[in-house]
């Protein structure tokens, strides 16, 4: 019974993980003072909403 409830999150969690990572260098290393800085950190934290709303906008969806 254990088998039948496999968890395959993990595959999406790194993802979004080395996403997030990649983002927040990207964001960070672009500020121009702290609290830009701080606001990159908030961008690399929601950019994947962001990415789909424009693929939907893009799609016509």
């Amino acid at each position: 019974m254990k088998d039948s409830h496999k968890n395959f999150s993990s595959r999406g969690s790194c993802v979004y993980f080395l996403g997030f990572i990649g983002a927040a260098y990207y964001f960070i290393s672009t500020a121009a003072g702290f609290w830009l800085g701080v606001g990159g950190f908030f961008k690399a934290l929601v950019w994947p909403a962001f990415l789909v709303y424009e693929g939907m906008t893009y799609l016509g969806v």
